[in-house]
């Protein structure tokens, strides 16, 4: 692993699933991608110019797409279906249930507009839930990668890994934090930052913001480590009884709802550490409709800014 020393760069993990996209396309002869009729926003109108027989526009028809996903993965092929995440995990849970999970197929679910990213469409488009459902499913695997690179080697990941994966993306640019991750693997959780006084365990987007508070924390003597956890199932365990026994406190970083996804995955692992251990806070969209604003704005306003996880983080070291 190397960080990216630039602070400026951003780059779109929707471009980033582009890219990936075209690579498997140019690499292997199994990969097929179907879209329910939203191509242009994730991405996927690329691989569908460059491979055309490789392509399938399914329509707005969401469960069908699962469906049809399933039955190609039956053929030895590697469907990766994509649609917005809240299409996805609700409007086709039964089909991603039933059709795919349950017979463990060969299908790769990749979404976008995950979270509150898609800004001023609302709660109807908002996706707070994914995470939970997902890692609910028997035979799911779920990953929530933070920036360009991380989605690449995720997606690719992906497509080698045997099972359903569920992939969720964001939509607008996010800083670039690796400039090489050779060792990324799923299922096991990066260090981006060690440190020993108190844990931040971020996925996705967020990890921009644990960051930067963790900046804030060092400015004011306290060691911080930054967990990136971009797999949620299977999940390592590992890193966080670690961080549980060597550090006071942990607080977890989501862009999704505080039931059922990091936080909680977090939170099951450190109530099964024996003995002295961490306090645990979770962060993320309270259990409430997300507002019509900017997704910047929201995150704020859940008090996911650096300058209010920086003074939660100090109280809770009191």
């Amino acid at each position: 692993m190397k960080l990216e020393n630039d602070k400026t760069l951003v780059r779109s993990t929707r471009a980033a699933y582009a890219d990936a996209l075209l690579q498997l396309g140019a690499e292997t002869d199994d990969v097929v991608v179907l879209d329910a009729d939203l191509s242009e926003s994730t991405m996927t109108c690329k691989f569908a110019e460059k491979y055309p027989d490789k392509f399938y526009n399914m329509g707005i028809a969401e469960q069908s797409m699962m469906g049809t996903a399933a039955g190609l993965a039956t053929c030895g092929l590697t469907p990766i279906c994509s649609t917005f995440s809240v299409f996805a995990c609700l409007r086709s849970g039964e089909q991603v249930r039933t059709s795919i999970a349950y017979p463990k197929l060969n299908v790769k679910i990749v979404t976008t507009h995950s979270g509150l990213s898609i800004g001023t469409a609302g709660a109807t488009h908002f996706c707070e839930e994914d995470l939970a459902i997902m890692r609910a499913i028997p035979n799911m695997t779920v990953i929530a990668p933070s920036d360009y690179l991380e989605t690449v080697k995720a997606v690719k990941a992906a497509v080698a890994y045997p099972g359903p994966v569920y992939i969720r993306l964001g939509r607008g640019d996010a800083p670039v934090l690796y400039s090489e991750l050779e060792d990324y693997q799923i299922g096991k959780a990066i260090t981006y930052k060690d440190g020993s006084d108190i844990t931040l365990i971020a996925t996705g987007v967020m990890m921009q913001r644990a960051i930067a508070a963790a900046d804030l924390l060092e400015a004011k003597g306290v060691s911080c480590r930054i967990i990136d956890m971009h797999t949620i199932k299977p999940f390592d365990h590992e890193s966080v009884e670690k961080a549980a026994k060597e550090t006071k406190a942990i607080i977890t970083l989501e862009e999704h709802n505080i039931n059922g996804g990091l936080g909680s995955a977090v939170a099951e692992t450190v109530a099964a550490v024996k003995g002295e251990k961490a306090v645990v806070k979770i962060l993320g969209i309270p259990d409430v409709f997300g507002g019509v604003a900017s997704a910047e704005l929201l995150w704020d306003s859940y008090h996911m800014d650096a300058d209010s996880v920086c003074n939660i983080a100090l109280d809770l070291l009191k």
